[in-house]
């Protein structure tokens, strides 16, 4: 690909250890067969990805795609990746702010970071400078260094910081990123700790090569119409409406909202705590990425960010907690001190159920200081229940505590958190796309059938948009049809909707490998006993079932043959050999 387009051509190298700053250039096929961020990220972690988080060898891997930095609709996503410290398995998260943007524009793909520091650093990025700085931030929350920084830099500047939570160890520690994206899953910020780097700033001024720009207008057109015509993402009750908030109302109607840690599925308060409630109580504006027209964020008058579904519904229906003063103040500590809210909230949950106490201000404050301490409570739902003597309280898979959807309420939705190679995750596969959102088509969400074809296509699909780096939001209105014009306009190269599919199931294999080598099995590939034996809250018309533990193992054995997995869960030769890919 001489004369790179989309793709600057270069990869940011950093060993904190020895100091030293040097460029990578990935070859052409390389680019062609992961395309970038999540992918890309996949590809430098798994010759490393069975090392301890504090290995100085495990790779910190900030990674753009072709589509990051240009016109192109969503485009401001990256992806943070590496092994879990929560978990042991892969795990990224999806970024945005202006952070993957201003990396594009400073001339990295992707930014990849070794080594510890013999002191606490920075990592300082400015078009082609790049410094590794002492810092004396370290032990401050991260609006204190986050404010800290913004005084001393260009205003066009980016920021990602860790805080306490981190610094003292806790397997729940997020990344802040630009004040209010971030609170990515897994732990990683606990990587950062282990690497003694406090933050890292970014500043990119340059600009991405477009090969077609005409073309790229006229598919960006396309997309624009088809996110303006979907109600979910742009109607009067859709996400640049409400924020993701905007879920809140319609879980808990279809009976599921997690409440009193899955033991329930629907919230008696949740007219009180809901999108609705909140927006009448504090006023948000509204806030995205940089080249997102979305806006799916919300902002208080305050300036602090508004916690999005998940985290609202974590704090207030899963703890029990119908106050959303409380809920947000819940999410504001976290936020300060570096804790990822959905396992931190699932992890009180999993100790409420053992106290039988709700949380009020001055408990709840008290337990998230104990997690960003060093306390035992921030070391996640898992050790908390195994801890307490009952294991089977802990709601999590793989070691991944699960997001505010149950999945009593949608087969599909319980298939695809068995599957998902970073853990309890319901944005592998997006099923309540179909299931509840009815978009493309709607299936049935209690029944299994079509599920496994379905889940693994959807993996596919997500898992090339997420290395395109696409926001996951808009293909609830746009698919890989139009985001192959896009990226073909950009790269002046041809790819189509099959051809991102390949590329995703490559991704998504490659990820399962790595979580083999790391010891998981097909034992991992399940969910809590609670969904199979225990019914969630039943309604008019709608009966919420415990899951059929035979149907579910079917499904299971169906998606294991349709991906190309042999039955131990493991990717067969013939897959392996098909994608261009080794044990």
């Amino acid at each position: 690909m001489s004369g790179r387009f989309g793709w600057t051509g270069t990869v940011l190298c950093i060993d904190l250890t020895s100091g030293a700053i040097t460029l990578d250039h990935p070859d052409d096929d390389l680019y062609r067969a992961f395309l970038g961020g999540r992918g890309l990220a996949g590809h430098y972690l798994r010759p490393f990805a069975a090392r301890e988080h504090t290995d100085p060898d495990l790779p910190l891997l900030i990674f753009t795609g072709p589509l990051t930095g240009t016109d192109s609709p969503t485009s401001g996503r990256g992806t943070i990746m590496t092994r879990s410290p929560l978990t042991g398995a892969i795990c990224d998260g999806s970024i945005g702010g202006g952070l993957p943007t201003r990396l594009k524009k400073a001339g990295f793909d992707g930014l990849v970071i070794t080594g510890r520091g013999n002191v606490p650093c920075g990592i300082e990025i400015d078009d082609a400078g790049v410094r590794v700085v002492e810092t004396d931030l370290w032990g401050r929350d991260t609006d204190a260094v986050l404010d800290t920084l913004e005084q001393r830099l260009p205003e066009d500047t980016s920021l990602a910081c860790i805080g306490p939570a981190a610094e003292n160890g806790s397997p729940l520690a997020t990344v802040a990123v630009d004040h209010r994206h971030g609170n990515v899953r897994g732990g990683l910020g606990l990587v950062f700790a282990a690497k003694n780097l406090k933050y890292l700033t970014v500043r990119g001024t340059g600009d991405v090569p477009v090969r077609d720009p005409d073309g790229l207008a006229e598919a960006r057109r396309a997309i624009l119409r088809l996110t303006a015509a979907s109600p979910v993402l742009m109607g009067r009750y859709g996400f640049s409406e409400w924020g993701t908030g905007a879920l809140y109302d319609l879980m808990d109607a279809r009976r599921m909202m997690p409440t009193d840690n899955f033991r329930r599925t629907r919230f008696e308060h949740a007219a009180d705590t809901g999108a609705a409630a909140i927006a009448k109580r504090y006023s948000p504006r509204a806030h995205g990425c940089l080249g997102c027209h979305i806006r799916c964020r919300r902002i208080a008058g305050t300036g602090h960010a508004m916690p999005g579904y998940e985290t609202l519904a974590h704090f207030t229906a899963l703890i029990g907690n119908p106050d959303p003063d409380l809920a947000l103040l819940g999410a504001d500590i976290c936020s300060r001190l570096g804790l990822e809210t959905v396992s931190t909230a699932t992890t009180l949950a999993c100790l409420r159920e053992h106290t039988g106490q709700d949380f009020n201000a001055k408990s709840l404050r008290t337990a998230l200081h104990d997690m960003a301490e060093g306390g035992d409570l921030g070391r996640g739902a898992a050790f908390l229940a195994r801890t307490l003597g009952t294991p089977d309280t802990a709601m999590t898979v793989k070691g991944l505590e699960l997001p505010a959807f149950d999945p009593r309420g949608a087969m599909g939705l319980a298939l695809s958190y068995a599957v998902s190679t970073r853990g309890g995750c319901h944005q592998r596969a997006f099923s309540l796309s179909h299931e509840i959102l009815r978009k493309p088509v709607a299936t049935d969400r209690f029944s299994f059938s079509g599920k496994a074809r379905i889940i693994k296509l959807a993996e596919d699909g997500l898992a090339a948009a997420d290395s395109m780096n696409g926001c996951r939001l808009i293909f609830l209105a746009a698919g890989l049809e139009e985001y192959a014009k896009v990226l073909e306009a950009v790269t002046g190269l041809e790819f189509s909707a099959q051809s991102l599919l390949e590329t995703g199931e490559r991704i998504t294999v490659n990820e399962r490998l790595m979580n083999v080598a790391n010891g998981f099995t097909v034992a991992d590939d399940d969910l809590p006993q609670r969904f199979f034996t225990e019914p969630g809250t039943s309604g008019p018309g709608m009966e919420i079932k415990p899951i059929d533990r035979d149907e579910f193992l079917r499904a299971l054995n169906n998606y294991y043959a349709v991906r190309g997995l042999a039955p131990s869960g493991q990717p067969t030769d013939r897959t392996l050999e098909r994608l261009g890919l080794t044990r």
